[in-house]
C-alpha cells in the first residue's frame, strides 16, 4: 500500500513512517522543509512538499495514494480555534480525495477529550467539559467521512513518550528546572494515560490495514499514571523537591499547561487490544522518564 503520512518527520509521525516501511508499505510523507524532505528520503520514503494549510496539495497527495495516516496537527495552544480550523480544512480535503473509494484514513485524536475522573472507553464520545474538548469537533468531522465511503478510523492518543519527546513531560521537566521544584496538584492522584511512541506507531499501522469505517481506537498502554509519581521521578533526576501545589496555583506555575496538568484521564484500551491484537511492548512512562534522554 502507498500511504500519505502527514506529520511524517514529527515525534509520532516519524515512528509511523518507519513502522509502515518496515511492514512493506510505501510512504509519501508531507515535508515542510529541505531538512524534512532529506530525513524522509534517508529512511526510504518519498516526500510531498507542503504543509497542513495547503489543502489543495493535501488533496492531490491523498488522491495519489492508497490511504492516509494523519498525524500532523498545529499544536498552538494560544490559538486552539485557529488550529481547529486548519484541522477541519485538512480533513475536508482528505474526504474529497478519498470519497466513495473505501480507502483508509487514520486520524489522530486525544484521550483528553473524554470525561475526566472515570475510566474512558472506546465507546465514549467527547465530553464538552474535558480539557481536550476542542478536539472533539475534528474527531466527529473525521468519523462522519464514513458516510462518504471513506474507511476512516480515529486513534485517541494519551501522553506519548519516548526519545525525542518534546510535549507535556519535557515541559514539566523544563518548569522544574526553572523553578527549582517538581510540582503536582493537591495529592497528585490525578492520572495520565500513556503510551510509548513505538507502540502507538504499531497501532496506526494496524488501523490502516484493518480498522473498519467509523472505528475509534485507544492507544493507551497504561490506563493511568499518577501525576505525583511523574513529579517525583523528575524531582529525583533533577535533585529538586517534589512539592504539592493548590489547584488554584496551577496557571501561575505551569503556564498554558495549567489547564491540562491536573486532568484525571484514566483510559482503557481493552477493546482495542482485543480487536486489533495490539499488545504494548515498550517501557512504561515512569521507566522511560527515568532514562537519560529526558534529561540530556
Amino acid at each position: 500500500m502507498r500511504v500519505f503520512v502527514t506529520g511524517a518527520t514529527g515525534f509520532i509521525g516519524s515512528a509511523v513512517v518507519r513502522e509502515l516501511l518496515g511492514a512493506g508499505h510505501q510512504v509519501l510523507g508531507l515535508a515542510r522543509s529541505d531538512a524534512a524532505e532529506a530525513a524522509l528520503k534517508e529512511v526510504g520514503a518519498q516526500a510531498h512538499r507542503g504543509d497542513l494549510n495547503d489543502v489543495d496539495g493535501l488533496r492531490v497527495a491523498a488522491d495519489a495514494t492508497d490511504g492516509v495516516v494523519h498525524t500532523g496537527f498545529n499544536h498552538d495552544f494560544s490559538d486552539p480555534h485557529g488550529a481547529l480550523r486548519t484541522e477541519l480544512a485538512a480533513l475536508a480535503a482528505f474526504g474529497d480525495a478519498l470519497a466513495d473509494s473505501g480507502r483508509p484514513l487514520v486520524i489522530s485524536s486525544v484521550t483528553g477529550l473524554l470525561a475526566p475522573g472515570r475510566l474512558g472507553t472506546e465507546a465514549d464520545g467527547p465530553d464538552p467539559a474535558a480539557p481536550g474538548a476542542h478536539r472533539g469537533d475534528s474527531e466527529r468531522a473525521a468519523l462522519a467521512l464514513a458516510d462518504r465511503g471513506v474507511r476512516v478510523s480515529a486513534i485517541r492518543l494519551p501522553s506519548v513518550h519516548g526519545a525525542g519527546d518534546h510535549a507535556f513531560v519535557p515541559y514539566l521537566i523544563a518548569i522544574a528546572r526553572d523553578k527549582g521544584v517538581s510540582a503536582y496538584l493537591g495529592e497528585g492522584v490525578n492520572r495520565w494515560s500513556a503510551v510509548h511512541r513505538l507502540d502507538a506507531a504499531r497501532l496506526y499501522r494496524k488501523a490502516l490495514e484493518t480498522a473498519p469505517a467509523g472505528a475509534v481506537l485507544h492507544a493507551a498502554a497504561e490506563d493511568g499514571v499518577r501525576l505525583r509519581d511523574i513529579a517525583e521521578v523528575i524531582g529525583r533526576r533533577l535533585d529538586v523537591p517534589a512539592v504539592s501545589l493548590a489547584p488554584k496555583e496551577a496557571a501561575a506555575h505551569f503556564g498554558w499547561m495549567g489547564r491540562f496538568v491536573g486532568n484525571d484521564n484514566p483510559t482503557s484500551s481493552a477493546a482495542t487490544r482485543e480487536r486489533y491484537d495490539w499488545q504494548p511492548e515498550q517501557p512504561g512512562l515512569l521507566a522511560d522518564l527515568d532514562q537519560d534522554h529526558y534529561f540530556d
